[in-house]
């Protein structure tokens, strides 16, 4: 194959360096690998092996130029992996993801490398972050080990990212074949009529000749059970649900004893310690006793609700049922259900009208759909973000449908990342996971969820730094969060919420007295939210500081009922076979990081509406103090320079109704 017949060789001509996706084939994916991993091994010898004096210039910004090409395929194919996951994909992320694990611990366990990185002398606060952050990564990935250590770390590491790659392929494959065929339409009694179509519709992208076909979403709790009528299938998609994952029972075992060596030989105790090593929560004895204030309330909350809940049914609870009678508690005490109002939600009008209408009256934002730009699948929207100014910000993608070839969940991935020693603005992506209608109509949770992930997006889109290593969202995992999840704030502000929520036949807003009674009812069922999401905190928690052999069931049962949180009509938001936050994914030891970084949401929100909300010098003080930032400060420094004082907890506690 020709230099020039591969479109990952040199960087992109396209605006903001977006990723020539209509030219890229699974082809060209190897090679660009393999050339990127030999280029970026070239340029780390002829840093480690220069002659002159180590300085910040030779040594730090060398190493943040260098892997240009790897950083291009890598970006793109593990986006693809995880959005459109073709078979052919698949089998290339068996083979490099181990490659990749090597080629790391070649850079890492460089001695040479590591000599001239000690050495260098940072001339300004910025340099000197970013030089901490580099002598931080070196010794955390094992550089003041010794050789025979460091032979040890290496085939952890390889098995590890092996085994990672296996868990989150069994889970994709697992969830496609346990989705839960339906022949007869009466058993989807309760559905809309749109959202019995986009079942019907799935049925036949999925190769059924009839019928209609439920799709797993990756929690263990089922959009599907809050409406529908019939029990036993109920019943049926919830055990499909928490089935999942089977052939990853022994693998995760293998996971957590190999994480627990690695710590070990690192110098932890255990994984844990290892992970919170390098997070704001510093300290695994600061998110236990966290955990352990929230977990009695949350319990309490949660065994009121079902009593509720059980007085209304006339039978015990089972988790199938939660869901559905907590809307006809909802009904009964604030008068609404989801299916009244889902025909306000529609994509587009909470795209447009909401998110991007927020991010213009906070931050100044417009928005400019590109449609003479091409994503990575026919699903993807491209649009071009200016300033208030005018001037250009980036580009952000939306890819907001479910598809049998994508993982469950939703998220955010930096596909160019802003940096000013490269001279490139950010292009960021949004995945969700919504059932394609016409139209398509969201459940609120779905509208949050938007919402959320646009906040992940402001955060790429904002970074205003000079070094790559440090731009948008490279910050400790457990305050990656946080901006995500004030984002939130807007989807039920009143002047947001009374933009986008309009009927999508009439455009007749949603009555104030509907809206009235769905705020209302945002604290109803928080014991239920709070336990299940504590439950899967606290399963994580245990894996990685108390795992020490087992099966995988009987360690998973020992652990909630140790925890306190074992409660049979409430089951984790994830089980351990298709937790791929903390098996697949970078959330290990740090599921916790969502609640941690709920901390510092809430007392934000505090803040904006202390301040009159929806302002813009409001949004420019939290764009310029925080956002803007990315990795570039101590994260919790420049929540205090926003903030003006330490986080509280209260807020959150009040929000959840654990005062």
């Amino acid at each position: 194959m020709s230099q020039t017949a591969n479109p990952f060789l040199s960087p992109s001509s396209l605006p903001y360096q977006l990723p020539p996706f209509q030219e890229i084939r699974e082809e060209h994916y190897v090679p660009a690998f393999e050339q990127g991993m030999a280029e970026h091994l070239a340029e780390i010898a002829a840093i480690a092996d220069n002659s002159e004096p180590p300085t910040f210039e030779n040594t730090i910004e060398a190493l943040e130029r260098s892997g240009r090409l790897l950083d291009r395929v890598s970006t793109v194919f593990f986006n693809q992996a995880s959005s459109d996951a073709t078979p052919g994909v698949q089998e290339i992320e068996k083979d490099i993801t181990p490659k990749l694990s090597t080629h790391g611990d070649a850079i890492h366990l460089n001695p040479r490398l590591f000599a001239r990185i000690r050495a260098v002398q940072a001339a300004d606060g910025e340099q000197q972050w970013l030089l901490d952050r580099y002598l931080t990564d070196f010794i955390r990935a094992g550089a003041e080990l010794g050789e025979e250590e460091q032979a040890r770390l290496r085939e952890l590491n390889e098995e590890l990212s092996t085994l990672a790659t296996t868990f989150h392929q069994n889970l994709l494959a697992d969830t496609n074949a346990r989705a839960v065929a339906v022949e007869d339409v009466a058993e989807l009694d309760g559905l809309s009529p749109d959202a019995i179509q986009g079942l019907q519709e799935t049925a036949k992208e999925r190769g059924l000749d009839a019928g209609y076909l439920v799709t797993l979403t990756l929690p263990t709790r089922q959009p599907a059970l809050a409406e529908l009528t019939h029990r036993e299938l109920r019943a049926r998609i919830h055990k499909a649900s928490v089935g999942r994952g089977a052939d990853n029972a022994e693998l995760i075992t293998r996971i957590a004893t190999l994480r627990e060596e690695r710590a070990k030989l690192l110098g932890y105790a255990n994984h844990a310690e290892y992970v919170l090593a390098d997070q704001t929560a510093g300290s695994t004895q600061a998110v236990t006793e966290m955990l352990g204030r929230l977990v009695p309330p949350a319990v309490a909350n949660a065994r009121k609700e079902q009593s509720d809940l059980e007085e209304i049914a006339g039978h015990p609870i089972q988790p199938w049922d939660w869901e559905f009678y907590a809307g006809k508690v909802r009904k009964a005490r604030y008068d609404i259900d989801s299916s009244r109002m889902r025909p306000y939600f529609e994509l587009n009008s909470v795209l447009e009208r909401g998110v991007f209408y927020a991010a213009q009256r906070l931050y100044g934002l417009t928005f400019r759909e590109r449609a003479d730009l091409q994503g990575y699948h026919s699903d993807v929207r491209v649009f071009e973000v200016f300033n208030e100014d005018g001037s250009p910000l980036g580009l952000f993608l939306g890819d907001f449908f479910a598809r049998a070839a994508k993982r469950g969940g939703a998220w955010m991935n930096s596909l160019v990342k802003q940096s000013d020693l490269d001279g490139t603005r950010p292009v960021v992506v949004n995945n969700l996971n919504i059932v394609k209608g016409e139209p398509t109509l969201l459940t609120f949770d779905e509208v949050n969820t938007m919402f959320h992930e646009f906040g992940h997006a402001l955060h790429g889109l904002f970074s205003d730094v000079r070094y790559p290593r440090v731009s948008g969202t490279a910050v400790p995992r457990d305050f990656v969060e946080y901006p995500s999840q004030v984002n939130e704030m807007w989807a039920t502000d009143p002047e947001i919420l009374a933009n986008y929520a309009k009927h999508y036949e009439t455009g007749e807003p949603m009555p104030q007295e509907l809206v009235d009674r769905m705020l209302e009812s945002q604290k109803f069922n928080q014991g239920f939210a709070s336990v299940e999401y504590l439950a899967a905190t606290l399963l994580d928690w245990a894996w990685h500081t108390s795992y020490t052999g087992g099966d995988a069931e009987t360690f998973e049962a020992e652990a909630l009922r140790n925890a306190g949180v074992d409660l049979p009509a409430v089951p984790p938001r994830y089980r351990s076979t298709y937790f791929a936050h903390i098996w697949a994914n970078n959330y290990s030891a740090g599921y916790y990081s969502y609640i941690w970084s709920e901390v510092l949401d809430a007392d934000t929100v505090e803040w904006f509406k202390e301040n009159g909300g929806l302002r813009r010098e409001n949004g420019d003080r939290f764009r310029q103090r925080l956002l803007s930032k990315g990795g570039s400060v101590e994260a919790l420094t420049a929540f205090r320079d926003f903030r003006g004082r330490d986080p509280q907890i209260e807020p959150l506690l009040a929000r959840r109704g654990l005062l």
